[in-house]
């Protein structure tokens, strides 16, 4: 028996605005005409104030020295005694209202007597992300899109960039759409048979419903999965730098780093946790990772910090390990091995791992051991620039191998993993010969969370938690 109780308004009709949105409204006061500056504090050369709502364009010439704004065009006029600058007129701007934009110089000064002016005319202050919620709210992007251009803004590399622009597109969005008409579909089809359920008729072949279950679960099930390598690239690729005590482990951290980010001592054990730092490397951001040195003790503090050590490298998608080029390699054999057998890190999975042979510019290095892995000596920078070029390279080239579409939202990844839930609750239910009544209950929770993602379905607390991300002017 399905266990799942519906949502008493799970199935939204195709026409109906997204549930919560009536609430936002309220909340926003869509009549208003809101205004806020929408570059960051501070002085610059330039600064855009953002006007939008049903009176913007009103409010606006009741300002400027000038009789009239051409659409999309931009017009250099005076903003009363304040400043002169350029105004650009949207019909239907960013958020789907009557916009004007008004660049002016950048003192803090003019940005904020403009919107003083602005407000003192009737316009209110905008509350964080209430353009982008507008602009969802009245139909110009879905809230996937909407959570791709705080993503947008917070990018710092070209990987993060190239994810938020492929999610702001659409395409993510037209996938998870096309799922969900397949899965509307479905639903038609078993709810009609209730419609006629005193004849005994089926208008869904149970093979046929059988096979597209499987191809759903199998999609989706994609899609998870590949939320380990979206959610690294967006937050920072985890690299966890191991090996043995006084192996030069927080000396490459502070390497590639180029600070002096963690202690380092000839003092064997120094390191009893996890320090962890991120940089940019390769238009990558990575997730250093420094860790307690894997050996055997009987002091709780040391097994503490191993036990975290050994958590990072299952956790990790890079794994560093540091060998002192002046010990046998046994210790390496023996580490790894551990790893693998004791500890379940997947050393020959999909496991990035480097071997790096650390020291050799000591004089009591062994030689074969620059031949078993990547050479280096952490304090005098030789073969640092090989070390990067290798993870960059094989890091990019796993990026590239892989066609899909990369999930990298957390609540995305929530809603789907409940969908796909429910969608295995449809096929034992189909399978076990249940009513079609029942199954539909299951199908209806798979709709329901399925459209939470893109706004089909929300509610007021959801749409208040993403926005809240937001900058205010955006």
């Amino acid at each position: 028996m399905p266990t799942t109780t519906p949502h008493p308004d799970h199935t939204p009709s195709t026409c109906a605005p997204p549930r919560g949105v009536d609430g936002a409204r309220q909340r926003n006061g869509r009549g208003d005409t809101i205004v806020a500056i929408s570059t960051p504090p501070g002085v610059g050369g330039i600064a855009v104030v953002r006007l939008s709502g049903p009176a913007a364009l009103e409010l606006a010439l009741q300002h400027l020295a000038v009789d009239r704004l051409a659409p999309r065009s931009a017009v250099h006029c005076h903003f009363g005694e304040i400043d002169d600058g350029i105004a650009v007129y949207y019909p239907k701007g960013y958020t789907g209202e009557p916009t004007v934009e008004f660049s002016c110089h950048g003192s803090q000064y003019v940005q904020e007597a403009i919107v003083q002016a602005l407000v003192d005319g009737g316009a209110r202050l905008a509350e964080a992300g209430e353009f982008t919620l507008r602009a969802f709210l009245n139909g110009r992007i879905n809230l996937s899109q909407a959570e791709a251009v705080a993503d947008l803004i917070d990018a710092v590399t070209p990987a993060q960039h190239r994810l938020a622009v492929s999610q702001l597109r659409g395409g993510y969005a037209q996938e998870l759409k096309a799922l969900r008409q397949q899965l509307l579909d479905l639903t038609s089809l078993l709810e009609l048979e209730l419609d006629f359920s005193q004849e005994d008729v089926e208008f869904a072949d149970r093979t046929e419903l059988h096979q597209l279950l499987s191809r759903l679960i199998s999609h989706i099930s994609r899609l998870i999965d590949s939320f380990r390598m979206g959610n690294a690239l967006k937050r920072g690729i985890p690299t966890a730098i191991i090996g043995r005590p006084n192996a030069g482990k927080s000396s490459l951290l502070n390497a590639l780093l180029h600070e002096e980010r963690a202690i380092v001592s000839p003092v064997a054990g120094t390191t009893r946790d996890t320090v962890e730092e991120t940089f940019n490397m390769g238009g990558l951001t990575f997730r250093l990772i420094d860790t307690a040195g894997l050996h055997h003790t009987d002091d709780p503090l040391e097994n503490m910090g191993i036990r975290r050590t050994i958590a990072a490298a299952v956790q990790a998608d890079v794994i560093l390990y540091v060998h002192d080029a002046t010990r046998p390699w046994t210790d390496a054999v023996e580490d790894l091995q551990a790893l693998r057998d004791d500890a379940g890190v997947d050393i020959e999975g999909s496991k990035h791992l480097w071997i790096v042979v650390n020291k050799i510019d000591l004089p009591e290095a062994v030689e074969s051991n620059r031949k078993l892995g990547v050479a280096i000596s952490a304090t005098q920078g030789i073969g640092l620039e090989e070390l990067r070029s290798t993870i960059i390279k094989a890091v990019s080239a796993d990026m590239a191998s892989s066609d899909q579409v990369l999930l990298t939202n957390a609540r995305h990844y929530d809603a789907l993993g409940r969908t796909k839930a429910a969608l295995w609750r449809v096929a034992h239910g189909l399978a076990d010969g249940l009513s079609a009544d029942l199954v539909a209950v299951d199908l209806r929770d798979a709709l329901y969370h399925l459209g939470t993602i893109t706004g089909e379905v929300t509610n007021d607390e959801v749409l208040g938690n993403i926005f809240s991300r937001f900058c205010i002017g955006k």
